[in-house]
């Protein structure tokens, strides 16, 4: 997937800026670790890429831009967006298109009390945050 050549090196990127762990892109994409270091893996031969609802999902609960984590050459014009459960050309009905889009965006979105559980979260000590989470897995 040339759109998404380098994000392998750009996913680890966010999550040790934002201190996120494997496990905790994990949760927050719906899928098991073991998903998250094969999107991370340095062997192109071991690496897999999420879908389309991963990619919102990450970008939306790490504040991310999805441009920065996927390859757009603006200056290439194939007049088709290749990503991972969503294809579409300049021929198709785009609005529909976009009105799943807008669908997958609104399931996604953080409400302003997980947004600011989670920045407390993230600006917590590392002793702070195992306690929540075993408080969390009871």
């Amino acid at each position: 997937m040339r759109y998404l050549q380098f994000f392998n090196r750009r996913l680890r990127r966010v999550r040790e800026i934002s201190r996120l762990s494997v496990a905790d892109v994990a949760e927050m994409c719906a899928v098991d670790e073991a998903q998250v270091r094969s999107w991370e893996a340095l062997d192109a031969r071991q690496r897999t890429y999420p879908g389309v609802g991963e990619l919102l999902d990450l970008c939306l609960k790490t504040d991310t831009p999805l441009e920065y984590l996927l390859d757009v050459d603006a200056d290439v014009e194939t007049g088709q967006l290749e990503l991972p459960g969503l294809a579409f050309s300049r021929s198709d009905d785009l609005s529909v298109a976009l009105s799943e889009l807008e669908q997958e965006i609104d399931r996604v979105r953080l409400t302003e009390e997980e947004t600011e559980l989670l920045r407390r979260f993230r600006r917590s000590d590392s002793d702070n945050r195992r306690m929540v989470l075993q408080l969390l897995r009871r």
